[in-house]
């Protein structure tokens, strides 16, 4: 985070989703050509938090507009607001480590496709800036299954804002 945006209050404010299945693997969707944000990357379900909704309203809203209704999944852990690291601390994520208990996934518009990602296969994807530290924040899988270069400079942002 910038020393600018320290005690500003966030532009806006998104809930991850971060999905794990019993194999350790990870729930990442390809974002539309078309999306205004990460077009064409890999990424979670995510969203941003509208007025007057919590970030686990948001969430559940979120993952059932991605993903589709027809899931059961179970909090193993969620994190509470965090500046971002990448974007000058613009924006307050709120982060959702998922368990995967059975369903499906139908995908909306917004995703063209989604993937059970397992460590070893996770940097042959091109994610979204941030995943990288989202996934290591939530002490999911040990930094070597990540990119380093993008974790460390997210890591090193974090440390030089105080966060």
């Amino acid at each position: 985070m910038t020393s600018a945006a320290r005690g500003k209050p966030p532009e806006a404010r998104f809930a991850l989703n971060v999905v794990e299945n019993a194999g350790g693997e990870l729930l990442l969707l390809k974002r539309s050509p078309d999306a205004r944000l990460g077009p064409g990357l890999w990424g979670f379900p995510a969203g941003h938090i509208e007025a007057g909704e919590t970030p686990a309203a948001c969430a559940a809203r979120e993952l059932g507009e991605e993903i589709g209704p027809d899931h059961s999944v179970s909090l193993r852990r969620a994190l509470p607001g965090l500046r971002d690291s990448l974007y000058g601390g613009r924006f307050e994520i709120f982060l959702f480590h998922l368990d995967w208990q059975a369903g499906s996934i139908r995908l909306n518009h917004e995703h063209t496709e989604y993937a059970w990602v397992a460590r070893d296969a996770y940097q042959s994807y091109d994610v979204m800036d941030g995943i990288d530290e989202d996934i290591f924040l939530l002490g999911i899988w040990p930094r070597q299954y990540l990119n380093t270069a993008r974790l460390d400079e997210a890591l090193a942002l974090r440390r030089a804002a105080g966060a």
